[in-house]
């Protein structure tokens, strides 16, 4: 018998891509449970399941930075109750470094992460959890179907009181924008490549600007509830604001920065952060 839970959360995370560094990332999770039916003529009762997965989901990835623990391009190191991360990505010699308490990072067993590769180590985790009458788990991630712009993001909220705060967690989202009331692909994606695979960052969290290899950096710092965090990547990796970057702030940077560059027109932005929640901004 087959037990079937489609969209049944989503995770909003960043993680290490080999060629694009970091990359601000939303799936849906989706789960299929084999098994022989219990007592109560179920295979498990569907509010296990949700809560279950739910619980595990939010705990172990959710809005945590994912590294790929077996690849070549990564060193690791424990350093009291953070994690130390030094990354290696792409053609041109360029790295990020990290330094987060450890809750904020998972270290997925696997040399390369992809929507798959992160659920066969999800299930790895979570087999054992379930009970007898469940006798194999599958899960699955997708993203969502955005017909339009969309972009990736990474960034921390220092003043979050929640899980928001650490340094490098992301998103994948949509962004609608109206000119003069008329829906406007054309600056949708102007937007949707400016922030391609993008940190936002905010200037008073800049501690240096370094050069490594005649390329520079920016050193990202702060201390939030949940202990010091530190970020250095590239500057050409980077977007910066003079603000927090809560969802609010960016749809309010947006408006303002595309009604500046077009005076003629009223801007209207809707700016997404993951999947069905965001803020609205006109200027």
């Amino acid at each position: 018998m087959l037990l079937f839970v489609d969209n049944l959360t989503n995770v909003d995370f960043s993680f290490l891509d080999p060629q694009r560094g970091l990359l601000g990332e939303t799936w849906l999770a989706n789960v299929q449970l084999h098994g022989e039916l219990d007592e109560q003529g179920m295979v498990c009762d569907f509010g296990t399941v949700k809560k279950l997965l739910r619980h595990w989901l939010d705990t172990e990835l959710d809005h945590r930075l994912a590294v790929p623990a077996q690849s070549p391009n990564i060193t690791i190191a424990e350093i009291g109750d953070q994690w130390d991360i030094q990354w290696e990505f792409g053609d041109d010699g360029e790295f990020l470094h990290t330094r987060s308490p450890k809750d904020a990072i998972a270290l997925v067993e696997a040399e390369v992460l992809t929507p798959e590769s992160v659920a066969d180590w999800c299930i790895r985790r979570l087999k054992t959890l379930f009970p007898e009458s469940v006798a194999q788990l599958e899960l699955t991630f997708t993203c969502e179907a955005i017909d339009g712009a969309f972009y990736h993001y990474s960034h921390g909220l220092k003043k979050h009181g929640g899980n928001c705060q650490r340094i490098a967690h992301g998103h994948r989202s949509r962004i609608d924008i109206w000119a003069n009331n008329q829906k406007c692909p054309l600056l949708e994606h102007q937007w949707a490549e400016r922030w391609r695979d993008i940190y936002i960052g905010t200037r008073e969290d800049i501690i240096a600007k370094p050069q490594f290899g005649g390329l520079g950096y920016y050193h990202f710092a702060y201390t939030s509830a949940q202990g010091p965090f530190e970020l250095t990547l590239p500057q050409r990796c980077c977007y910066l604001i003079d603000t927090d970057s809560t969802v609010e702030f960016l749809a309010y940077h947006i408006a303002q920065t595309t009604r500046a560059e077009n005076p003629d027109k009223m801007i209207r932005v809707k700016a997404f952060e993951g999947i069905n929640k965001g803020a609205l901004a006109d200027a």
